[in-house]
């Protein structure tokens, strides 16, 4: 036959293959278990629970900028972001469609935290994955310009990352971006069952949610959401799999031609993202507060 010419094909792919992690993989795996136990024990030891304390907040914020985002995407005008220090946070709008908003803070600090745990998979994919928390962070920021503690918070992380970015030409730094991404994920996890399953609190989004819709309660809301969580957590797993199959001499090797640290031997003028990151944080502060 004619097309049997074609040098074109289409080659099925084996999935069993592109399921199965590689060497680099499986320390990316056992690295994520090891923070699933570390956050375990440090979220109930007390004291050593300070070391979190941080990432908690972060994943806090992540949920508030989840209600912004879904609520600015249904024409809702934001008021503010407010972070508290018991690990709280709200949202305040008004107008949109509260029945997108209000599932928007879980689901959308789950899904975000699964994208970070795809990314970690590879050194090139979290320098993207970062460049995209900066803008996250900058919106965040200008919603809540009013709270000090979502500037500490934006501000630490924001130095945490570049931080990180310098070391082995950004090797570090997928680390970060996958305990970050763990540490969203389960935060979310934990929250929806302590706060909808485990209690009911009348003041969470499965309540209000429940309030609107009218149709089952909010535990119900609640043990859907916390599927859809862990389904996320377990899709940003198998798509790190799945799409970062490079060895960590093949992702050292590309890292230090993408957006390389600056005063590398491979940075060109232009491309040093860190350097930009810093510089860009220090004109929204100078705007703000002038």
């Amino acid at each position: 036959m004619s097309y049997l010419d074609d040098k074109h094909y289409l080659y099925p792919r084996d999935a069993s293959s592109d399921l199965t992690p590689n060497a680099t993989q499986r320390v990316t795996l056992i690295v994520a278990g090891c923070y699933v136990i570390a956050i375990a024990i440090l979220w109930h030891v007390p004291f050593l629970s300070w070391i979190i304390y941080p990432f908690k907040l972060l994943t806090v914020g992540f949920h508030e900028m989840s209600h912004a985002i879904a609520g600015m995407l249904t024409c809702a005008t934001i008021h503010s972001i407010e972070l508290d220090p018991d690990e709280g946070g709200e949202t305040r709008m008004s107008g949109g469609i509260p029945w997108i908003s209000l599932p928007a803070g879980y689901l959308g600090s789950s899904l975000i935290g699964a994208c970070l745990i795809a990314c970690g998979f590879d050194t090139n994919a979290s320098k993207v994955a970062c460049l995209v928390l900066a803008v996250f962070f900058l919106f965040t920021l200008w919603w809540a310009r009013r709270n000090w503690l979502s500037w500490v918070l934006i501000l630490g992380m924001s130095g945490l990352i570049v931080l990180f970015w310098f070391v082995a030409e950004g090797e570090a730094l997928r680390y970060l971006v996958l305990f970050i991404g763990v540490m969203s994920d389960l935060y979310v996890i934990w929250d929806v069952i302590d706060d909808t399953i485990a209690r009911k609190v009348n003041s969470s989004d499965a309540s209000a949610f429940a309030r609107i819709c009218g149709c089952f309660p909010s535990q119900v809301w609640g043990v859907i959401w916390l599927i859809i969580a862990i389904i996320f957590f377990a899709a940003g797993v198998l798509v790190g799999i799945v799409a970062f199959k490079q060895s960590a001499t093949q992702q050292k090797e590309d890292a230090s031609h993408f957006l390389p640290v600056p005063g590398s031997n491979n940075a060109i003028p232009g491309a040093q993202a860190p350097t930009f990151l810093a510089i860009a944080a220090s004109t929204l502060v100078w705007n703000l507060l002038a």
